[in-house]
């Protein structure tokens, strides 16, 4: 007979959420951040006074003990700096963001990602921190609010002249992001470059400000990179516009191109009528859906031959790209997904999008990119490895792939034969 066992389950780990984990550090950054301007402000009001000896007057002196702030998302650990006078006189720093003995902030939740959005402009900046702190803000002067939207000013421009030659960049995609933002030059054009390394991370590549996407502003985005060390990646992702392809094919010749389904299905749908939209966008999905190249032509063919009569300028619009929108093909499966569509910006971008059709004139164009920028690396922290990232290494060595599967006859035979 057999004897009841018990068995004995470990306790469960602590579960982590990733995206509060984010919203805290973002939460810490912003408010630490935001206390050493305040205190930075406070040592220019006393750098002509000096001591009889020639020193400051006023110094740094360390940091008050860590204390956390208790918000909706869990706690917030700040450091609050302190400061010495060095003449007697009595002067002390307090943070009008965060005041002594205060521990808890409000609406952090709903804020922060309003922040993201908001806390770039210099003008808002203090609305913004009252939604997180309180009515506590108002003692930010603008002075202070200018120097922080400076520093992330700074880390942009850092960020934009960092080196890229430390990993291998498989995969680029590349848009140009227009916002509601009108300058002397017309509408801000943001050209935008994001690029998978070996490992399966995606990261930023370049935010820069462009002209109409013009194949000047897109050749000194990638000379720019190439200077940095950006090596050429064997697949470019982008829509049709023309400027992007010309300067690729100055600068990284060798970068197959791959035409975005997504732009293209939009182009072609706008150039017929609505009652047959619904009808054609189906069979445009079925073209890059379609599990081989073969099929894929057979679909594509199928398009051109029901709507070229009645919608020429529909069918030629398809039919210029039809060798660039079957790169994919030639690539894993595993990676179709990610490839065929230049979704990593855009969906990165959308809310950019959002917000600058209701701030139109209330950022500069400087101001603008530093909050693409900011949203840009909000966005990066939250992003998975590609799928089938194991396949990145095959794709690197020139392993041929068709229909996305990986073909190993001839090395076969070549073994064979040796």
């Amino acid at each position: 007979m057999t004897k009841n066992k018990i068995i004995s389950f470990e306790k469960p780990a602590e579960f982590s959420d990733p995206i509060h984990d984010l919203i805290r550090d973002g939460a810490r950054q912003l408010i630490q951040s935001a206390i050493e301007t305040e205190l930075q402000t406070l040592l220019d009001r006393y750098q002509d006074t000096t001591t009889p000896e020639g020193y400051a007057a006023v110094v740094r002196n360390g940091y008050l003990p860590e204390r956390e702030l208790q918000t909706g998302i869990g706690p917030v650990p700040i450091k609050v700096p302190k400061i010495r006078s060095r003449t007697g006189e009595a002067v002390t720093f307090r943070s009008a963001l965060v005041p002594p003995y205060v521990r808890k902030t409000r609406s952090l939740e709903a804020a922060l990602p309003w922040l993201y959005l908001k806390g770039v402009s210099t003008g808002e900046m203090s609305d913004a921190l009252k939604v997180l702190v309180g009515e506590s803000a108002s003692g930010l002067s603008p002075s202070t609010v200018s120097k922080l939207k400076t520093k992330w000013t700074q880390e942009y421009a850092t960020w934009q002249q960092r080196r890229l030659d430390k990993d291998r960049w498989v995969y680029l995609w590349a848009d140009g992001i227009h916002s509601g933002l009108k300058g002397d030059e017309g509408r801000l054009c943001a050209l935008v470059v994001i690029g998978v390394n070996e490992r399966g991370h995606k990261h930023f590549l370049a935010i820069e400000d462009g002209v109409r996407e013009s194949t000047q502003s897109w050749r000194e985005v990638l000379l720019n990179l190439k200077s940095r060390g950006l090596n050429e990646a064997e697949l470019a992702i982008g829509d049709g516009a023309l400027g992007f392809w010309n300067a690729l094919e100055e600068v990284y010749p060798k970068t197959q191109q791959q035409r975005c389904w997504v732009h293209k299905t939009a182009n072609v749908l706008n150039k017929l009528p609505k009652s047959v939209q619904a009808k054609a966008k189906r069979d445009l999905h079925n073209i890059w859906q379609a599990d081989t190249k073969d099929n894929a032509r057979k679909a594509f063919e199928t398009f051109i031959y029901t709507y070229q009569d009645k919608y020429p300028k529909a069918t030629e619009c398809l039919e210029k790209d039809h060798d660039e929108l079957m790169t994919f093909y030639s690539f894993p499966a595993k990676h179709w997904s990610s490839i065929r569509t230049t979704n990593p910006i855009e969906s990165s971008f959308a809310t950019i999008r959002h917000r600058t059709k209701r701030t139109k004139g209330c950022l500069s164009r400087d101001g603008m990119l530093s909050m693409m920028f900011k949203l840009g690396q909000c966005a990066e922290k939250k992003w998975n490895r590609l799928r089938g990232f194991d396949y990145l290494a095959k794709v690197i060595q020139g392993v041929p792939f068709k229909d996305g599967i990986e073909q190993t006859t001839n090395r076969s035979n070549q073994t064979e034969a040796a």
